[in-house]
């Protein structure tokens, strides 16, 4: 009887931390969902433009001139035109320019903050649009969109990064680039619907939600620390980890003490960067933004119409349309449906599952293992679509080329979505010291927009050449340079990173 008494006493503490860590999971998870509503939005906006393009232009009576001069410096030669150029550029312009100021706004303001103003410039932006009867406010509107969604792309994955526990902080880190995608398809499918004044009215609804939810939520407590606000910081730590002293105690002391090494440093300057202590850091996050946007899968994204037309896939999109018809046919005029519309509903129909099941991976296999095996899919797939656009042009098995080009590109975006699309967002909220994260944020994130402008831009120069080498060298720079940091705290990745 003695020692069935003495273990149920343990097993009643035990029960009871159990119970704790739920309650405080539960408040994390909250935590998380209205940070990365700044994600749904990023990718809103990203989505926007693609199916209502032709109706604005025929609305608002706009010739190729009146799109925007800003339409100039990227080129008009485009395979798709001035269209798809206007499409990426004043949004990009803004984003780059919201990149630049997001680190400070996020370390002057705090996460919060931040994400306050990104909301703000996204809704003002939105309303623009809704109002505009000629170029000027649609440029205006597209280009407030952009700085709003520059700073959230910083902003939202160091917020998540600082509030979520070691054990689930990739998978949590990692619905950043979820909410991107459903944003994006979500966007897109309603667009084919929806009048795009309608539309853009749309996109104000979770930025409402976001500013709603911001006031139930406290700010990350490493920043509280930072600048200071002790009493703060412990209600910030009691509200993630409720009632579990324990938790905050030890969370509040590990915060403390990776402050105090760092008490005489002042916030970096961009200079500061690159001196030796933290170049570690900086080549990890300059170098997989790098890979992830060189990659290519922006120019998939833009171009996937042209590919599949240049492959001879046209009669893969007409079944695809044919079973959307049979599908949805009580909701939307598929007949409508354009085969770019088509082919990027279908990448959407591969993104959205697999990046949730990275989501769910990344704290269970790693970020490494995820990054080299994202990197050689990556690989794989733009090899086979390289070897299958060259049996087309020497006229070898005609009849393969079509199917090799599908299954190459479908394992290519297939392979980003599980490592390469989510995992460096979750290495960059982990990474960089407190002291530096504002510097180096503007700095890989503006890093971020450029590359997926230049690909973009220069995707016919990619079409000639294939970026399967840029993926091929991926796979060494993870392997060689990028270090595992699951189940390791803040403080102990970039200790181990800088020292």
């Amino acid at each position: 009887m003695g020692l069935e008494n003495g273990e149920s006493s343990m097993k009643e503490p035990l029960l009871l931390h159990h119970a704790k860590k739920k309650r405080s999971l539960k408040v994390v998870f909250l935590t998380t969902f209205v940070a990365v509503l700044g994600s749904y939005v990023f990718g809103s906006c990203m989505g926007y433009s693609a199916p209502v393009q032709s109706a604005i232009t025929k609305d608002l009576h706009l010739s190729i001139a009146e799109l925007s001069p800003i339409v100039m410096y990227l080129g008009l030669s485009l395979i798709n035109g001035p269209k798809l150029a206007y499409n990426s550029s004043i949004l990009n312009v803004g984003a780059m320019i919201g990149a630049i100021t997001s680190g400070r706004i996020a370390d002057f303001m705090g996460r919060k903050g931040a994400m306050r103003i990104s909301s703000g410039f996204s809704i003002t932006g939105w309303i623009a649009i809704y109002f505009s009867k000629g170029a000027l406010l649609l440029d205006i509107g597209r280009f407030l969109c952009g700085y709003g969604i520059g700073i959230f792309a910083y902003v939202v994955p160091i917020y998540v990064g600082e509030i979520a526990p070691k054990d689930v902080r990739g998978g949590l880190a990692a619905l950043n680039q979820l909410m991107i995608v459903i944003g994006a398809s979500t966007t897109f499918v309603v667009g084919t619907a929806l009048e795009w004044r309608l539309l853009a009215l749309t996109g104000i609804i979770p930025c409402l939600i976001q500013l709603l939810g911001l006031n139930f939520i406290c700010e990350s407590p490493r920043w509280l620390a930072k600048v200071g606000y002790e009493k703060e910081f412990y209600n910030a730590l009691k509200r993630l980890h409720g009632d579990d002293e324990d938790a905050v105690t030890h969370e509040a002391n590990e915060i403390q003490d990776y402050l105090q090494t760092l008490e005489h440093q002042s916030n970096a300057t961009m200079l500061d960067l690159f001196q030796t202590k933290y170049m570690h850091s900086i080549i990890i996050g300059v170098g997989l933004m790098m890979f992830q946007q060189f990659g290519g899968i922006n120019g998939v994204a833009f171009y996937a119409n042209q590919i599949f037309t240049s492959a001879g896939l046209q009669y893969f999109l007409y079944i695809i349309k044919l079973l959307l018809y049979i599908y949805i046919n009580e909701y939307f005029c598929v007949s409508g449906f354009s085969s770019s519309k088509i082919a990027i509903i279908a990448f959407a129909s591969i993104q959205i599952p697999i990046t949730a099941v990275s989501a769910f991976l990344v704290d269970n296999c790693g970020r490494k293992p995820l990054l080299l095996a994202s990197s050689t899919g990556t690989f794989l797939g733009c090899f086979i679509a390289a070897i299958s656009f060259l049996m087309k042009e020497h006229n070898l098995l005609q009849q393969w080329v079509p199917l090799l080009v599908l299954s190459g590109l479908l394992i290519f975006v297939g392979s980003f979505a599980i490592g390469m699309g989510a995992v460096p967002w979750v290495l960059l909220s982990e990474i960089f010291p407190i002291n530096v994260k504002g510097a180096a944020g503007s700095l890989v994130n503006l890093e971020h927009w450029f590359g997926a402008w230049a690909v973009s831009y220069t995707f016919n120069f990619l079409m000639d050449w294939s970026p399967s080498g840029v993926c091929a060298a991926s796979i060494i720079f993870v392997n060689k340079v990028v270090p595992e940091t699951k189940g390791r705290t803040l403080k102990e990745i970039q200790a181990s990173i800088n020292s």
